[in-house]
């Protein structure tokens, strides 16, 4: 890794010095050149730690520009506390480690550092002067990793629920069809489907939950539900698909039956892991989800060129 002090003083000048420097702070804009090869340099600092990105406390401490590591400490104590008012584990942001450094002559010395998540070095910039050329990027820098790492979170999260929804839609088609197949029509199916759900939700049924939950009775419950009972109602579906067609069961009766037993066994399986899903609250309905997502990408490939063909 090249040395981070001597990339600072050619990114930020005097910044080094400036940055305990007394007296009124000026403030300078930066320009885009220079904003990109700070970009590069914090990110080339980045390390990975047990598959987490990372930043080690004594390079992001010459990137922002503290001379002395024990001046550094007193920021990065700062920031713990601040983590800690925040409600997050300070001990999963901030991880001591040992670190190897030269000390000329081929000699080394084991010194101790901190490995530092994104939100850490954000926390970390916090509490540095903004005025200060290194820190105000960081600021910056650090929150819109941060926000991004969110971001990606929540959209994996929803994609996930919309993927477990459509799961979800194609076994209920595959049941029904089953079911038709053996002499139980679709208000039959929709008669099966509600007693599952009061099996599945402690004795409310799919009108009772709408209403519980605030959905529009037009609507599919589903729609409104977290993918946790979205995949607990896919299985205990499936294992209906399965036994039905394994024992040849015909009849509302008798298939409703199996329906509300496997419903009970999946509700036993969430009970028994603390959730009761009759009291999860309602997500977003999922159409307005699909609708965002689909903005979003289509935002994205906006302005984008294709690999040009052979002439």
């Amino acid at each position: 890794m090249a040395d981070i002090s001597k990339i600072n003083d050619r990114l930020f000048g005097d910044g080094v010095e400036r940055t305990s420097e007394p007296g009124p702070a000026r403030r300078v804009r930066i320009d885009s050149a220079r904003i990109a090869r700070m970009k590069a340099i914090f990110e080339t600092a980045a390390r990975e730690l047990d598959g987490v990105e990372v930043w080690l406390a004594r390079d992001l401490q010459k990137l922002l520009g503290y001379t002395e590591w024990r001046n550094f400490q007193n920021v990065i104590a700062k920031a713990k506390e601040s983590c800690g008012r925040a409600g997050a584990p300070t001990e999963d942001h901030f991880v001591d480690v040992t670190r190897v450094i030269g000390k000329g002559k081929g000699a080394q010395e084991r010194v101790p550092d901190v490995a530092l998540t994104r939100y850490a070095c954000y926390l970390i910039a916090q509490n540095g002067d903004p005025q200060k050329d290194p820190i105000a990027f960081a600021q910056t820098y650090f929150a819109l990793q941060t926000r991004k790492q969110e971001v990606l979170e929540e959209r994996i999260a929803e994609r996930e629920r919309i993927l477990a929804r459509e799961k979800l839609s194609h076994t209920e088609n595959e049941l029904s069809g089953i079911i038709y197949e053996r002499g139980v029509d679709e208000r039959g199916f929709g008669t099966i489907r509600s007693k599952g759900d009061a099996a599945l939700f402690g004795g409310f049924t799919t009108s009772d939950m709408k209403r519980k939950l605030g959905v529009p009775q037009t609507r599919a419950l589903a729609d409104f539900l977290p993918t946790v009972t979205i995949k607990a109602k896919d299985l205990a579906a499936e294992m209906t698909n399965y036994t039905v067609k394994t024992s040849d069961l015909r009849g509302e009766r008798r298939i409703s039956r199996q329906h509300i037993e496997n419903n009970l066994n999946v509700r036993q399986a969430l009970v028994s892991s603390g959730i009761e899903p009759e009291y999860l609250p309602a997500e977003e309905d999922i159409k307005k989800v699909e609708r965002r997502l689909k903005s979003e990408e289509k935002k994205l490939t906006q302005g984008l060129t294709g690999i040009p063909g052979p002439d």
